[in-house]
């Protein structure tokens, strides 16, 4: 018998979560990414573009925040956004340097197309679940995502 110590038994790529996790990710939003771009809309776009109409007034610092980016990340979407006259800028009566943001017509218009490629590319990827396993894996990539105390919402 031999004195030297054996070394661990590591496991293999495959048999780690993460790995099939960032697998199926990888794809889903990737794919994603490519159906926004054929539009000319970038996820951090379409992400920016859903927080303001869900948060109506919602102030940039806060909207850097939610995304976890920085504010000069979230100033040039926001730039991105105005030219193409999705969203305003207003002014706070109180604070003259303050600004909220408010979806423009044109913004409101642009997102239900927008709202249906994400719907199609939760299909492509997603269908082939029955929904009782569909409200499960969301039920436990939200007790993931809390346990593990993750905030920020996926811009890229």
């Amino acid at each position: 018998m031999s004195n030297i110590p054996s070394e661990p038994v590591t496991s293999t790529l495959e048999a780690h979560l993460g790995y099939w996790l960032r697998r199926v990710s990888n794809h889903v939003s990737g794919a994603f990414a490519k159906a926004l771009r054929d539009k000319n809309v970038s996820v951090a776009e379409w992400v920016a573009l859903c927080q303001i109409d869900e948060r109506p007034e919602i102030r940039p610092n806060e909207l850097a925040e939610a995304t976890g980016m920085t504010r000069g990340a979230i100033s040039k979407v926001l730039d991105k956004l105005e030219e193409k006259k999705w969203i305003t800028r207003k002014t706070l009566q109180a604070d003259n340097r303050g600004h909220v943001l408010f979806l423009t017509q044109r913004g409101h218009r642009a997102l239900p197309e927008l709202k249906a490629i994400a719907d199609r590319n939760d299909r492509r990827f997603f269908d082939c679940l029955d929904a009782n396993e569909k409200a499960m894996l969301g039920l436990l990539l939200r007790k993931l995502t809390a346990s593990n105390e993750i905030q920020d919402i996926p811009v890229e």
